[in-house]
């Protein structure tokens, strides 16, 4: 699984690498492209303006364009025997002007530095594989220094990107220069250099990026894979894994909620056995006397008399009362725990419960009273659930608490619902063990004995049914100093 999610990122970072510089190639040869025709079209519209006046020239001593393709290949050469024939005009023979350059009338012969430049310019523009292309008036190629077009038409766009030859006011010609468009041209060699430029940075800068990717994703595999190691020991049974968490990325905050979730498994497997094992000590007692009993009565041992059979009775009832305090817990925890709510008096409903069990009390040498206060307003409950909370609560306080000890049911309005508290003035609640003391089968009598307490299940029952009614229930307890238990119910309208 890992290695696949690993073949998967690192394709995924390829394919990115691929397409970006795929991309990146692409935009910088169309720009590069752009720009380099952009310049050679300026560059040789400037030329051809520069050459331009020494065409016209041309045309005008000529008449025609005849043999003007010499001038287009070696404009200096050209350029000299136009001087010559400037200077033969101005009225200086051709022996002063080469013979005699001291005489009066050679600086006005003579080309300007400026033209001999632009000679030299445009003699460096044919030789760098440029291309100079003149057509007359009526836009049919004359001279074409690639020798390729002579004696075509161009088109009226061709056109359109020459300069104008005019010569004695009218236009004899067009004058376009363009890169020539062979393998080897310098617009092609400069473009061929940029991509290969480009391609190679591309290409370095993928290796480097897969590089420090491939150590990016090491770094985040290893704790995927040690979250996989301890997921498969967990579904393996060994609720003792745990992935490594360290790190403040997502990875790791996953890490940590699947330890925590880890931690909560363990936690509730160790909580079901205890409760499987509690489960079978409580009805292994009451089925083994039972079992037992009626197997001597069976064998002659025992006799079938009344005392024996209420003995046996009281099992039974110990037996169903487990039973039903297990089934109540399983709705509660599957949230099927159905409540008959209706409008209860607390008042009401705490003087019967204190009423019927002061004979237990008495019987024990406690003292069981009431203390309602008034005005206890109304509270929307399931009266017989909590019946069987306060009747829980009195019976955990006669059954921890010693003779002579005084028992009190007490009520009072709040401002926001009503309070009721079970008190007595016995020995109290360890410390250590409040934390634990509304826990299923927790019993602070570590013996489990039935003479000295229950199943461990009240509590836990009482705790189910409070919540069920939207209340709570917290413990106040110091040691020697008893022990008070209070819920808090809404008032319900």
């Amino acid at each position: 699984m890992s290695q696949s999610l690993w073949v998967k990122l690192v394709g995924i970072f390829v394919l990115v690498i691929l397409v970006g510089n795929a991309v990146v190639v692409i935009a910088t040869n169309r720009a590069a492209s752009g720009q380099i025709e952009l310049y050679v079209t300026q560059a040789g519209r400037q030329w051809a303006e520069e050459l331009a006046p020494v065409l016209a020239a041309y045309y005008a001593r000529n008449g025609s364009w005849e043999g003007v393709e010499s001038l287009l290949q070696t404009p200096r050469q050209a350029g000299a025997a136009a001087m010559t024939e400037r200077g033969c005009e101005r009225g200086m023979g051709e022996w002063e002007m080469m013979g005699m350059k001291e005489r009066e009338g050679w600086r006005d012969c003579r080309w300007s530095s400026s033209e001999m430049e632009m000679m030299d310019a445009t003699e460096l523009w044919a030789a760098s594989v440029n291309r100079l292309v003149l057509t007359d008036a009526n836009g049919a190629v004359v001279a074409d220094t690639s020798g390729h077009l002579v004696g075509g038409q161009l088109m009226e766009d061709d056109l359109a990107r020459g300069v104008p030859v005019v010569a004695n006011g009218e236009t004899v010609g067009v004058l376009i220069a363009t890169p020539v468009d062979e393998p080897g041209a310098p617009a092609d060699s400069l473009l061929s250099a940029v991509n290969r430029s480009v391609l190679w940075a591309s290409v370095v800068a993928g290796i480097v990026a897969l590089a420090l990717g491939s150590l990016l994703f090491l770094q985040m595999m290893r704790p995927l894979r040690s979250l996989a190691r301890a997921a498969q020991g967990i579904s393996a049974g060994d609720l003792s894994q745990r992935a490594d968490d360290r790190g403040q990325d997502e990875v790791a905050q996953v890490a940590r909620t699947f330890n925590e979730m880890a931690s909560s498994l363990q936690r509730y497997e160790s909580e079901r056995r205890q409760v499987f094992a509690a489960i079978a000590h409580e009805l292994r007692t009451p089925l083994s006397v039972i079992q037992g009993n009626l197997e001597a009565m069976l064998d002659g041992v025992l006799p079938a008399n009344a005392e024996e059979l209420a003995l046996l009775h009281q099992e039974a009832r110990l037996l169903n009362r487990l039973i039903e305090d297990l089934r109540t817990l399983s709705l509660a925890d599957a949230g099927q725990l159905k409540l008959r709510k209706e409008p209860v008096r607390v008042d009401e409903l705490v003087a019967q419960v204190v009423e019927r069990l002061r004979l237990h009390a008495e019987e024990k040498k406690m003292t069981l009273t009431a203390n309602i206060a008034d005005d206890i307003p109304l509270i929307l409950a399931d009266k017989e659930r909590l019946i069987q909370v306060l009747t829980n609560l009195v019976h955990n306080a006669l059954r921890y608490t010693p003779p002579g000890a005084r028992i009190v049911v007490a009520t009072r309005a709040i401002s926001n619902g009503v309070e009721i508290s079970v008190s007595d003035n016995g020995p109290g609640i360890p410390p250590q063990d409040l934390p634990r003391i509304f826990e299923r089968f927790w019993r602070g009598e570590k013996s489990r004995s039935r003479s000295t307490g229950g199943s461990g299940l009240g509590l836990a029952v009482v705790k189910q049914l409070v919540e069920a009614h939207g209340g709570r229930i917290s413990v106040r307890s110091a040691p020697g100093k008893g022990a008070q238990f209070i819920i808090f119910l809404p008032p319900g309208y």
